[in-house]
């Protein structure tokens, strides 16, 4: 049940027929944000019916498409005033790409708290140069048929806790080797990747010469 039988998957992979695993997968994620309090009940029994009703990967989408974490809406955070009146460096609460590209890198204040969302688009966060303001960050990044890049630097200690449905979600390939230490700061991703792919890899800082390390 749920095998591909002979169907030409060439086009529109939203058609591609789903497995039990993948019901069971969105039916623990649907009584993850029941328990969060993001759906009430009637809320959970409608979509978990429609969930172990659903025959493709794209019946899957509306049951899930706005149970991504987010944060306030307003996509950027106030400068904070610093000594002599000039603002410090602005920072983003979200991040979000539909049918698009959205890209955080360079010097930007990350709050304790970030999300990201890629629709058919893709996200790039970049820590190597932001400023963090916890030493423990939650990154709640979910895609659909789009993907979330995360980079961060060696010192980071990255937790990954997502879930794939027919997509990648986890650590990616390093080009750096990980220097953790006690004082490492700790980066928690989680999240879905619906037919799409979220991502963290450690990476040299900017500037660093691609033919020391190869194509990063």
């Amino acid at each position: 049940m749920g095998e591909l039988q002979g169907r030409d998957m060439s086009g529109d992979p939203g058609r591609m027929r789903i497995s039990d695993a993948d019901r069971h997968k969105v039916a623990e994620l649907l009584r993850t944000s029941a328990g969060e309090g993001r759906l009430d009940l009637d809320e959970l029994d409608e979509r978990l019916e429609q969930a172990f009703a659903a025959k493709t990967y794209a019946d899957l989408i509306p049951i899930t498409a706005d149970l991504h974490p987010v944060v306030p809406m307003s996509g950027s955070l106030q400068p904070r005033p610093v000594a002599g009146g000039v603002a410090a460096m602005s920072g983003h609460a979200s991040s979000t790409a539909i049918m698009g590209d959205c890209k955080r890198r360079g010097a930007w204040h990350v709050p304790e708290s970030h999300a990201a969302f890629a629709l058919m688009g893709s996200v790039l966060i970049d820590l190597r140069q932001a400023t963090m303001s916890s030493h423990d960050t939650t990154i709640n990044a979910s895609a659909i048929l789009g993907d979330v890049k995360i980079v961060v630097p060696a010192h980071f200690n990255v937790i990954v806790d997502g879930t794939p449905i027919m997509g990648d979600y986890g650590q990616g390939r390093d080009k750096v080797a990980a220097d953790i230490g006690p004082d490492s700061p700790t980066i928690r991703v989680r999240g879905i990747a619906l037919m799409g792919s979220v991502s963290v890899t450690r990476l040299p800082p900017p500037g660093t010469p691609k033919k020391i390390l190869g194509t990063y």
